[in-house]
């Protein structure tokens, strides 16, 4: 019998989140995108050291066999999107008065908004009140439309962090905007990261949110109103899904303003945390 290999088994979660270990743990791999010196590449974070992998991980899992010190690269955010998507008010804690949706409340954040990892919030010109919005973050695997909620489940690639950052004003003030284009996708808007998580239970993690260290948002994603696989089948149904897009899937309960100096923390249990300063 052939004994497989550390890649055989890679390739074995890649394919199939949850899958158990040989001690019957969980099998969690983290997925990250990285720059080492000029270079950018995908890598799996195994404790402190980043294995290479030839391409990106929704082409297939391969690893080039190069492996660098977690502190010797910078890591980015995990994936390039086709296109970033959001839910508005998925937790019953952040509704305040207001009804519960019918139906997952979807906008767009487009691209440019996207942050990395330890890089800043950049408060944008005439900015008067940047909220934090800490997310988990949907990423697709696979190209999806019309998908049934089971079909969903298995689109999904693996959960992130991300930070939905709103500028208030600009979203509900008395000048506020027709569209959400600068309120939430001015650039720097979209933090994410610092891993892709494939193997955990998305659909209950404990999510908090900390600023200066004050944890300022908690909840666990089992309160989600409607859950991953729901909203995924839901924008399936009219936006065709495409390998790397992502999905911000709500914040909970309320938020505050951000100042620049300030650092915002987005931890979510069993993926990381992503921090950023605001400037």
């Amino acid at each position: 019998m052939v004994k497989p290999t550390r890649r055989d088994a890679l390739q074995l979660m890649a394919a199939a989140p949850g899958v158990l270990s040989r001690k019957g743990r969980p099998a969690v791999t983290k997925y990250v995108r990285f720059r080492h010196g000029t270079k950018t590449g995908h890598g799996i974070l195994d404790g402190e050291v980043v294995h290479e992998l030839r391409g990106s991980p929704f082409a297939g899992v391969h690893e080039t066999g190069i492996k660098h010190r977690l502190g010797e690269v910078k890591l980015l955010a995990p994936c390039q999107p086709p296109k970033i998507l959001a839910v508005g008010l998925n937790y019953r804690s952040h509704l305040g008065d207001r009804k519960p949706p019918e139906r997952p409340e979807i906008f767009y954040k487009p691209i440019t908004s996207l942050q990395d990892p330890e890089e800043n919030i950049v408060i944008p010109p005439d900015a008067t009140n940047v909220h934090y919005e800490g997310e988990l973050v949907v990423v697709i695997g696979k190209q999806t439309k019309n998908a049934t909620v089971a079909q969903a489940r298995e689109s999904i690639f693996g959960v992130t962090c991300g930070n939905d950052v709103s500028e208030r004003e600009w979203q509900n003030g008395p000048n506020k905007d027709v569209q959400w284009w600068r309120a939430k996708g001015a650039d720097t808007f979209a933090p994410l990261g610092p891993a892709i998580v494939q193997g955990v239970d998305y659909g209950k993690l404990l999510l908090q949110t900390r600023l200066n260290g004050e944890v300022v948002q908690k909840q666990f994603t089992s309160d989600l109103i409607f859950d991953c696989p729901t909203i995924v089948s839901f924008v399936s149904r009219f936006v065709t899904l495409e390998p790397g897009d992502l999905i911000y899937t709500g914040t909970p309960g309320q938020t505050r303003k951000m100042k620049p100096g300030d650092l915002v923390e987005v931890d979510i249990e069993g993926i990381g945390v992503l921090k950023n300063r605001v400037a």
